[in-house]
């Protein structure tokens, strides 16, 4: 599983490449992976998002006061490229993946509203909903391992997700890898 640097930018598939995706998440996810694009598990092309924060690049470190160290919560992000006519909601999975390939889920926000832009720190979006993390908790669950690469997907979906709080983290992921359309990630190297 690969960490990409930079946001991917790639065209449109239709639904073959998304029965595909399906099956490639849930393998993952029975690996004991379960991570939402992580990197290109087949062919299928997405549109691109592009994702920033205000507090951290792409490739940087991610500040302690984001970790378990620190007090302040999830970062702010934002996010453009959004292709308004089709998408119906957004998605965010945060994800780490250390040297060894073991893959942790921090967070896991949907439904947020197609129109919103960004996510303020130490925020939830009214309306949105947090599944389950790799821990078994509800809602930003704050890194720890100092020298992992800490994920922040974007999706575009075409339909909302439509679980409850506390939706299980595999049925989550696939509900999400099933209707997305677009996509984007922001990385942080290690934590500082």
């Amino acid at each position: 599983m690969g960490q990409p640097r930079k946001s991917v930018r790639v065209g449109r598939t239709g639904r073959s490449g998304r029965i595909a995706v399906i099956a490639a998440v849930v393998a993952a996810a029975a690996a004991g992976c379960g991570i939402v694009g992580a990197g290109s598990p087949t062919e299928r092309s997405l549109d691109g998002l592009s994702v920033s924060s205000p507090r951290f690049r792409d490739g940087a470190p991610l500040p302690a006061e984001y970790s378990c160290t620190g007090k302040v919560g999830n970062p702010p992000l934002r996010w453009s490229g959004v292709p308004q006519k089709e998408t119906r909601s957004i998605a965010l999975v945060i994800d780490a993946n250390n040297a060894q390939g073991a893959a942790e889920v921090h967070w896991v926000l949907f439904d947020i509203d197609p129109l919103t832009t960004e996510l303020a720190q130490n925020s939830v979006p009214r309306g949105a909903v947090q599944g389950l993390t790799s821990s078994g908790k509800v809602g930003y669950s704050p890194p720890c391992r100092p020298d992992d690469t800490y994920r922040f997907s974007v999706y575009a979906l075409d339909s909302k997700i439509e679980r409850k709080e506390g939706a299980a983290l595999r049925e989550t992921l696939e509900d999400i890898a099933r209707h997305t359309i677009a996509r984007g990630r922001l990385s942080a190297a290690h934590i500082e």
